[in-house]
């Protein structure tokens, strides 16, 4: 039970690197009565519209994430020579999934409903290959947590840290910039 604990706790830490943020906006402002607002032109930007998400900007929220990670669980100096590893292959998974997404960006659209569902197997098929690569990095690193830092974790990813209680969803932040940003 212990094992299936702290491999839940691996599980759930690389689920919690992939959510992405909620991105909450404030409602465009009605234009003034008797006038419309016009679509721009195409190939120009709206003027009122946010800039386009960034590299940088996922740059900046992966490392944000990290730190916040790295902070709830308070590591000892001997953990924290384990941190490295699971850093990188954290971050060579959310830069695998954004460059699956740039690829994707390059593909004209499915035809059918077909080769969605084909894309969509060969997305998850992937993403499990990730996973499991995040998985084995994390064992070291989980295996070295105290109980109590194991237990600070779920709470972190969002999740109950008791069996048969509802988990996160499917979508994990490893993998939010697989998905379009708009």
């Amino acid at each position: 039970m212990k094992h299936t604990w702290s491999l839940l706790g691996a599980a759930a830490i690389g689920a919690a690197l992939v959510t992405g943020p909620a991105w909450a906006q404030q409602p465009a402002a009605a234009p003034p009565a008797g006038q419309t607002m016009a679509a721009p032109a195409a190939g120009q930007a709206d003027a009122g519209a946010p800039p386009p998400y960034s590299a940088e900007d996922a740059r900046a929220i992966l490392n944000a994430r990290l730190a916040a990670l790295k902070a709830v669980i308070e590591l000892t100096p001997e953990q924290d020579k384990l941190w490295p590893a699971l850093e990188t292959a954290v971050r060579d998974i959310v830069k695998d999934a954004a460059q699956r997404r740039a690829q994707r960006s390059q593909q004209p659209p499915p035809a059918t409903f077909l080769d969605v569902l084909g894309r969509i197997a060969d997305a998850e098929e992937t993403r499990g290959k990730d996973l499991r690569r995040f998985v084995e990095a994390a064992k070291p690193f989980v295996a070295s947590l105290s109980d109590a830092q194991k237990r600070r974790v779920p709470a972190f990813l969002g999740m109950t840290d008791h069996p048969g209680g509802p988990q996160p969803s499917a979508q994990i932040w490893l993998f939010e910039e697989e998905d379009d940003q708009s």
